[in-house]
């Protein structure tokens, strides 16, 4: 069986935290499985704006931004419900900053979001919801 603990990077702060050791290997799932379906992956965990952004992706002219929720359980709700509209309106801004500096001309943009469950002792459950909210949201 899988532990996330055993993804985490040796050393890291994530040892330290097993919140962030299960937030890193959700992460790293969400790019295995993304690639898996022909995105390349641009980024990780790259601040742009002053915010986080967890993947960001590409395939041909789309630019995908995700962001990417794991959970152990549901004591706290799915994965996908806990992104609120703050966080989303955060991303949006960090999507726009990262394009300013990165972003091809004419690019077309989306915003995901790969969800992650991972239960204690097993292996990861993961959902990716493309365009799970846009710009306007």
């Amino acid at each position: 069986m899988a532990d996330p603990r055993s993804d985490a990077r040796a050393g890291s702060e994530s040892e330290r935290d097993p919140r962030r050791a299960l937030g890193e290997a959700g992460e790293r799932r969400a790019a295995e499985l993304l690639a898996r379906a022909g995105y390349r992956i641009e980024a990780r965990n790259v601040r742009a704006g002053g915010v986080e952004i967890d993947l960001v992706a590409r395939r041909g002219r789309l630019v995908v931004f995700v962001e990417v929720k794991t959970r152990r359980g549901h004591g706290t709700g799915l994965p996908e419900e806990a992104l609120q509209p703050r966080q989303r309106a955060r991303l949006v801004r960090a999507a726009a900053a990262w394009l300013r500096e990165h972003g091809p001309p004419g690019a077309r943009v989306r915003f995901d979001l790969v969800a992650v469950d991972w239960p204690p002792g097993g292996e990861p459950h993961l959902r990716h919801w493309p365009g799970a909210f846009d710009a306007g949201d």
